[in-house]
């Protein structure tokens, strides 16, 4: 307790996410790096490389002596070579080849991009489980009126589940851009120290193709579909800035989720889940605070701060690199990954067991429906063979006067009583009944919910059933 601990490894994200941007996860991809890199240049043709060789280094793959390689580095300053020699005091009969041709890039930078796909594809599973709970959620109550709200004040009515549907939509945008930068995450390969190849063109007697058979057969290897055909010493630094500027927009989407939820608990419709024993303050012990929104927001406003990290390291490299990005990238790549990662299964949690209150609800839109039933009180009126501009004349000044009470006395919304009493429009009650049904003032909220799901979540979710986790995450705190 007497070190400062990172929170978003003690209080926020999942094991998952935190193993792999770990020490450990990272230096087993180095040695991964090594063999396929032997391997390939084996394949093409390097015939010194033995089949024993590669096998020694898998032997040795995950058998990592991090107290070997913290002395290593200690004496060479140097964490590359440090992890070099240490596999090679492992695997000695292979110690002559590690990392042949490579530059210290080679493992550091594509394990960068490794741990940026794995991460990705992390996220994309938190994701997919989040737009599987919205949807049954928009479905669920997609045909209950609520009160719309235009600069938060009431509006036209619309439905929970159709408002569900426009933070689904959010999610349906980031999904599509996640889906854009997986697919064209591009590896960096066998470059050499600026770029060049030169050393992979001294290993392979000046054969190009070969070289660039390696390129492409290392990247193939690793996972990858797509190399970066022309860079200097690092993968282009392009990349972790259009990576952060992804991860912004998912937590922007889960701010604007969080601002809404919460404005919403303040108003007693919807609730996040409360433990039992949960405390909503220390002092006031009735509070039910929304605690779990209130955290997505706190950790979204740090992602949308770390994006400014990735234009400000790639617009200042300089040529071929310069070493200003490192600590930086160790800083925000990693936790912009664990603080989404952490924001996403906080949503999952609020809506694994949100809770809607439709009297509530029905209470609210009740305070204000007269006032957006003169519209239809207006056309009844004509009906009846009155001028529309006298008609609507007589209700502006009862509503300005009904208004007036209301904020005056604090009294109910008595606009109808007053239209019947002031008896110039001839309604009476019966011919108004119909006017306050809520159902009558949602429009095709509904219908557009549905259409929404059926023609663009469920294709989504139907092409990745198999990659839906409906694993429940607890919260650590």
């Amino acid at each position: 307790m007497e070190k400062y601990s990172n929170p978003l490894a003690e209080r926020y994200s999942s094991k998952e996410m935190l193993y792999n941007f770990s020490p450990e996860n990272k230096f087993r991809i180095w040695r991964k790096l090594w063999i396929i890199l032997a391997e390939a240049e084996k394949e093409l043709g390097l015939d010194f490389i033995t089949e024993e060789q590669i096998e020694e280094l898998k032997k040795f793959k995950d058998d990592v002596d991090f107290e070997m390689a913290a002395q290593f580095e200690k004496k060479l300053r140097h964490d590359v070579m440090s992890h070099v020699h240490t596999y090679g005091e492992q695997a000695k009969n292979a110690r002559k080849i590690i990392h042949l041709g490579a530059t210290s890039a080679y493992v550091g930078d594509n394990t960068d991009l490794i741990q940026i796909k794995e991460g990705l594809l992390i996220i994309r599973k938190r994701l997919l489980a989040l737009i599987q709970k919205m949807k049954e959620f928009a479905l669920k109550y997609k045909s209950l009126p609520t009160l719309g709200f235009t600069h938060f004040q009431p509006a036209q009515l619309t439905t929970v589940g159709k408002r569900a549907t426009l933070w689904l939509h959010s999610l349906l945008m980031d999904f599509e851009e996640l889906e854009f930068r997986i697919e064209m995450l591009r590896y960096r390969g066998v470059k050499g120290t600026t770029g060049t190849q030169a050393s992979f063109k001294e290993l392979f007697d000046g054969n190009f193709k070969k070289v660039k058979k390696l390129d492409s057969l290392v990247t193939e290897k690793a996972g990858f579909k797509i190399k970066q055909s022309v860079s200097g010493q690092t993968y282009d630094r392009k990349t972790d800035a259009q990576i952060l500027n992804l991860l912004s927009d998912i937590a922007q989407s889960s701010h604007k989720f969080s601002n809404d939820f919460r404005l919403l608990q303040h108003l007693k419709e919807l609730e996040e889940p409360f433990e039992r024993n949960q405390i909503g303050s220390s002092a006031m012990a009735y509070k039910r605070n929304p605690m779990r929104s209130e955290r997505i927001s706190s950790l979204a406003k740090f992602v949308m701060s770390l994006s400014m990290n990735g234009a400000l390291v790639y617009s200042t490299q300089w040529f071929e690199r310069t070493l200003d990005d490192s600590a930086n990238k160790r800083l925000s790549i990693p936790q912009a990954f664990l603080a989404v990662d952490a924001i996403l299964i906080i949503w999952l949690n609020i809506m694994d067991g949100v809770v809607v209150y439709p009297k509530v609800i029905e209470s609210n839109i009740q305070k204000e429906l007269p006032f957006m039933a003169t519209e239809n009180i207006i056309m009844e009126s004509v009906k009846k063979g009155m001028d529309r501009q006298e008609v609507h004349e007589i209700i502006r000044e009862l509503s300005m006067e009904e208004t007036k009470e209301i904020k005056t006395n604090g009294k109910s919304n008595n606009l109808i009583q007053r239209i019947i009493k002031d008896g110039r429009l001839g309604l009476k009650i019966e011919d108004i009944e119909n006017i306050l049904i809520s159902e009558n003032y949602i429009g095709f909220a509904d219908k557009q919910t549905e259409d929404f799901i059926n023609e663009e979540i469920n294709p989504l979710i139907e092409k990745y059933k198999n990659e839906i986790d409906n694993e429940r995450l607890e919260l650590k705190v």
